[in-house]
């Protein structure tokens, strides 16, 4: 279904041509007219569906079509992470571009200075608050923040808020918000915790369920079976010449994020960071700079792989193996798009086993190991005993002497742009 068959205001419906928002995804198409009519919604879709777009359009409609105060807090979204919290944010903002709607993103973290803005923004009334619980707590106690006026409640990640611990804090905002509203559950999965917070915060939900998405069969999926002190060889083999395309390397931590982006920068390659720790216009030069092949390799943590659409992305490395099945498919989701082919390698020490083996029993799929160049020393067996019920099932498609580096000008090489 395409976007302009939706009851949607023509000014939303510019932007959405400006960002070539053309075709809806499934959890769009199902939820937003529902969302649209004012009912309760409980809906579970996973990490690379288009879930956010599915309540960030109806709701940004809803407000430019209501008449209300100016000085009022009108929509609460939760999310579990400064990460995506500051996602959403960049959707809304690229949704409303044509449109009178203002956003503040309220996490935790920063200098006073950051409490401060929050604060400001709250009190004067933007029209969406995107925020994690406990930085929203903190507000509602100390700010004298009123969200009386909120009339759309959306929790995103309910479960993994939900993990994390939240269930107290999620139930405290509650109890400030006004029984008369609408309320949108997201969940990847749908476990009885999240059926008793649906029963606690939605009246007579209409119910969706998408079903869970596979990897894209253009992506030749292959693995490195590695002690955690080889990952940097790996990396260092993989690289000795120039990339072939360009490259997404993601890690779990800011912290492995910057050491990476460091070494290979000492190594002279067009390399940068991507982390929560840069301001919005770093993250906006270094995404310009990566899509118009000024930059070679992107070294990321998961701020990256959601919504961000980038064609020509030849090798998504994972240098950590993802928490979730779901995280290691919208990683890998980077390659292989727009009819392109693509190669997604991860490395997996022996703490990791585990998670590796969820994912191959997920995707129901034997995914290929590569033995380790041998000058890095013997790798540690695949045997992740602690799951080994069920069975992996697929095709285990091999690399084989397949080349995805080769070499270019050694001038280029040297930190000049293409």
């Amino acid at each position: 279904m395409r976007f302009d068959e939706l009851e949607l205001e023509d000014s939303l419906l510019q932007g959405l041509d400006a960002m070539n928002f053309q075709e809806t995804t499934p959890i769009q198409e199902l939820t937003i007219p529902v969302i649209l009519e004012g009912k309760d919604l409980i809906a579970c879709a996973q990490t690379g569906t288009g879930k956010t777009a599915a309540y960030t359009l109806p709701i940004l409609n809803r407000l430019i079509k209501e008449e209300s105060r100016s000085d009022a807090v009108k929509a609460v979204i939760m999310a579990p992470t400064r990460e995506l919290a500051q996602q959403i944010d960049v959707q809304f903002e690229g949704f409303s571009y044509f449109l009178p709607v203002s956003t503040v993103v309220v996490y935790g973290g920063g200098d006073g200075s950051l409490w401060d803005q929050q604060k400001k923004a709250l009190r004067l009334g933007a029209d969406v608050a995107i925020a994690t619980p406990g930085r929203l707590i903190a507000h509602l106690q100390h700010s004298d923040v009123d969200l009386s006026q909120v009339k759309y409640f959306i929790l995103d990640e309910a479960d993994r808020m939900l993990d994390m611990g939240f269930f107290d804090d999620i139930m405290q905002i509650v109890n400030k918000l006004p029984k008369d509203r609408q309320t949108i559950l997201f969940s990847a999965t749908m476990p009885p915790k999240i059926r008793q917070l649906a029963q606690n915060v939605l009246r007579n939900p209409v119910e969706i369920n998408v079903a869970v998405s596979k990897p894209n069969e253009a992506i030749i999926q292959a693995a490195y079976i590695c002690h955690e002190n080889q990952k940097m060889g790996i990396i260092e083999e993989l690289f000795s010449k120039p990339v072939l395309h360009k490259t997404l390397i993601f890690a779990s931590s800011k912290q492995k994020v910057k050491d990476l982006a460091f070494t290979l920068k000492r190594k002279k390659f067009n390399v940068a960071a991507m982390h929560s720790d840069l301001e919005q216009s770093e993250r906006e030069s270094v995404m310009m700079d990566f899509k118009n092949n000024k930059i070679d390799i992107l070294v990321a943590t998961d701020i990256v792989s959601r919504g961000i659409d980038i064609d020509e992305i030849g090798l998504v490395i994972n240098f950590d193996v993802p928490h979730d099945p779901e995280d290691y498919i919208h990683r890998i989701g980077r390659t292989a798009r727009a009819s392109a082919e693509g190669v997604a390698l991860t490395f997996v020490s022996e703490a990791e086993q585990g998670k590796f083996y969820r994912i191959e029993q997920f995707i129901e799929e034997t995914i290929y190991k590569i033995p380790l160049p041998p000058h890095l020393g013997p790798a540690p067996e695949y045997n992740p005993k602690a799951f080994e019920h069920g069975s992996s099932k697929g095709r285990g498609r091999k690399l084989g002497n397949r080349s995805f580096i080769k070499k270019k000008n050694p001038a280029k090489r040297e930190g000049g742009s293409k």
